[in-house]
């Protein structure tokens, strides 16, 4: 390969029991035969980047009904060992309830593993999921990321541990609940789900339209 190529990886993350997970793929061709991987490809010819993203977790994962958006250009000369590839990354954020992911045409193997403790990546993956994950933290606190990562209706816990586990830390739980109501971005419902032994937990939703208007008036705050 001497010429220029363009591939897309999208790095795709959800929050299952408490834990922040990233999908990987295990390499069913060379190069990097069975070594894990960030799902992506090469850009076909008349091909948008976003239809190219979409179509490569389609093919690879079975995955295509996420939240997506660029995140970033990697370009070193010695990233791919076949030539010249630049790689448009893209940041998925998937609900915990959507159906699982499968192996497609071009990955032996798919798997959701830990995305803090990941095991070694093809190519530069490694670089590529660390700058996901720095940017999910920064998005987290001032974009909806973190509410794309619920149902539509959750429960105060489940929202916590989506931070906790995004921010790898725990959270003191009457202060994030202070916090939250503060921003007052979600809507109590009449509605409730059992949560192991205690009582059963009143259920919410979130209104992006009051949280978009905190934050163009600058009133968001870390968590």
């Amino acid at each position: 390969m001497s010429e220029l190529r363009v591939a897309v990886d999208v790095v795709i993350f959800r929050v299952r029991e408490g834990r922040l997970e990233v999908l990987l793929v295990k390499r069913g061709v060379a190069p990097f035969l069975g070594r894990w991987a960030i799902p992506g490809g090469f850009v076909l010819k008349d091909e948008s980047l976003d239809a190219a993203a979409l179509r490569e977790l389609r093919e690879e994962t079975g995955v295509d009904d996420v939240y997506l958006e660029q995140l970033y250009t990697f370009g070193d000369p010695k990233r791919d060992p076949r030539g010249r590839v630049l790689s448009v990354c893209y940041f998925a954020l998937l609900c915990a309830e959507q159906p699982w992911a499968r192996a497609g045409s071009d990955a032996a193997e798919v798997e959701w593993a830990a995305a803090y403790k990941a095991p070694p990546l093809a190519f530069d993956h490694k670089a590529i999921l660390d700058y996901a994950l720095q940017r999910l933290r920064w998005k987290l606190e001032w974009t909806t990321a973190g509410f794309k990562l619920l149902p539509r209706k959750f429960t105060l816990t489940e929202l916590q541990r989506v931070y906790e586990a995004i921010l790898g830390k725990t959270l003191d739980k009457r202060n994030f609940r202070r916090k939250v109501s503060l921003l007052g971005v979600l809507d109590a419902l009449d509605e409730y789900r059992q949560e192991g032994i205690q009582r059963p937990a009143r259920l919410h939703t979130f209104s992006a339209r009051r949280f978009e208007r905190l934050k163009d008036k600058g009133l968001l705050f870390p968590f």
